[in-house]
């Protein structure tokens, strides 16, 4: 079965929906020593910018938060080295029974940018020059159970620049809507198994966005204690989100598990190229050049029995397994929007979400593509043989094994899940490093050829007006057929028959088989050469 048949026919439930979401909140007027400085003595109204200030803004924090637990009766945990923190929190969130609240407070020692001082003199002025250096201080997980968010959390540094992270998951979100709109659903862990309306679902799903995630953040800075003051975020020493982590996932459930299990173990064997360069660019939507920064590998992972096909580019990824044995997840992680040419700013996460959702799509794409190559007895044979086309044109034929037409299917293999087409430049380059030749030991002219006899062949066709070519739905087939022919079986074959193959195999050993049943057969019949 394929992947098209079995995402047509057998999957009950399929959701896009943002994920995991970690936001950086930064105070911009105290990223630099001069705003540091002006906020001490302007802001605070002291006469000298001293650390020493800094240490009692510190101190009130870590008061303002014991005195909140010991008010609201929240646990305080001092999280010890190697310790999950995760598996801690799992413990408090199964006892805790409202509605909304902060389930525990977490206390860590943690590594931070932060400013630290020397004293200098102007005159008999005393000054301290601020400096960012790394430092370990103390910093503050409230972990949350939210209305509208479900579980979340808030980390604050407590000492300048008093850096904050939050996290907060999409899926979790929208369980929160529609328990809040009484619509059935059955959760699977971070995700949905199945629901009674899956269009209202995916609706709710796309809600999400920058200004729930603002609101959210916004409405605990008010209610959590917080190491500046009120007044202090009046006078513009709020902190501002910016995007950390992304990740946008599709989650397709399949009515029957096994199958579906069996469907992407098999997918995992026909894709383990999809980390090259030129298939990452197909996948990401990105132009990938020979300097740019990069591991393009592609990653199958195995935890236990649970195999993760993970394929990266730049500091982002897209990942696929199968969910808890009953669902396909394909998830785009994206580390840094840099990678995409946005920067960082929640204002972008419309655009983020949109293209997380693109590369699911095309990796999804790209592994239909890879297994929709079957063609009739009559295709192979017109596409290996010369024919006439109806205008009365000859085209030579494609020969299946030579080195120059196997070479020709497998640059093409690569373009395949393209929306803008090849040049001739690009198909040649391909061609002449897959024969192992230079550059111009294949001319433009040949590549030419080739192209012709291509088109001619119903295989690729030109965009009218442009020097550039698609594949056809008939080409798509015959160049991932052939190629897969030529490399999963041909190869293996022909090595298993070379005399010089020592390599023991189950391949080897049915060939031998072979040879002594056809000598029994030839005994039997008395064919055998009589001796004289």
């Amino acid at each position: 079965m394929t992947i098209l048949e079995l995402l047509r026919e057998h999957v009950s439930l399929d959701i896009e929906c943002v994920d995991r979401v970690y936001l950086n909140g930064y105070i911009p007027a105290l990223q630099s020593s001069g705003g540091l400085v002006y906020f001490l003595e302007h802001q605070r109204g002291q006469p000298i910018a001293s650390p020493v200030l800094l240490g009692e803004i510190t101190q009130s924090f870590a008061s303002q938060v014991e005195a909140f637990a010991k008010r609201e009766g929240v646990p305080i945990v001092h999280f010890q080295k190697g310790q999950r923190k995760d598996d801690v929190a799992a413990g408090y969130r199964r006892k805790f029974t409202k509605e909304e609240g902060v389930v525990f407070i977490g206390v860590a020692q943690e590594k931070m940018r932060g400013w630290k001082a020397r004293k200098g003199t102007h005159g008999k002025a005393v000054r301290f020059l601020f400096s960012q250096q790394s430092v370990f201080v103390r910093h503050y997980y409230f972990y949350l159970q939210d209305q509208e968010f479900g579980p979340a959390f808030i980390k604050i540094g407590a000492y300048a620049p008093y850096p904050v992270k939050v996290y907060v998951n999409g899926h979790e979100w929208a369980k929160q809507q529609m328990k809040q709109a009484r619509l059935a659903f059955e959760a699977l862990d971070n995700g949905f198994l199945q629901c009674s309306q899956p269009e209202r679902l995916q609706t709710i799903c796309n809600g999400l966005g920058r200004e729930q995630v603002q609101a959210f953040f916004d409405k605990w800075v008010s209610r959590l204690p917080w190491p500046l003051t009120a007044e202090d975020r009046q006078a513009g020493y709020y902190h501002r989100l910016s995007i950390w982590q992304m990740e946008i996932s599709r989650t397709q459930v399949f009515a029957r598990p096994v199958r579906g299990r069996e469907f992407f173990e098999q997918v995992i064997r026909e894709n383990l190229d999809l980390g090259r360069p030129d298939r990452v660019q197909l996948i990401f939507g990105r132009q990938v050049r020979r300097n740019t920064p990069s591991q393009f590998r592609t990653q199958v992972l195995q935890h236990g029995v649970q195999p993760t096909l993970h394929v990266i580019y730049k500091h982002s990824s897209v990942k696929q397994y199968f969910k808890e044995n009953r669902a396909l997840r394909t998830e785009t992680t994206i580390n840094n929007p840099h990678d995409f040419d946005v920067d960082k700013g929640l204002r972008n996460w419309v655009y983020l979400r949109q293209l997380g959702m693109a590369i699911n799509r095309r990796l999804l794409e790209t592994e239909r593509i890879s297994q929709d190559c079957l063609l009739s007895c009559e295709s192979f044979e017109r596409l290996s043989q010369p024919t006439t086309t109806e205008s009365g044109e000859r085209a030579p034929g494609l020969r299946f094994g030579q080195p120059r037409v196997m070479a020709l299917f497998a640059a093409l293999c690569r373009f395949a899940p393209g929306l803008n087409g090849f040049r001739h430049a690009e198909v040649r380059e391909n061609v002449s490093r897959l024969l192992g030749l230079a550059p111009e030991a294949y001319s433009p002219s040949q590549m030419s050829y080739d192209l012709r006899r291509l088109r001619l062949k119903g295989l690729i066709a030109r965009i009218a007006g442009k020097h550039t070519y698609i594949l056809t739905t008939y080409g798509r087939k015959a160049v991932y057929l052939m190629t897969k022919l030529q490399q999963r079986i041909f190869h293996v074959a022909s090595s298993a028959l070379e005399t010089t193959f020592t390599m023991p195999s189950q391949l080897t050993r049915a060939f031998r088989l072979l040879d002594e049943e056809l000598d029994k057969l030839v005994t039997n019949a008395q064919l055998a050469p009589m001796k004289s």
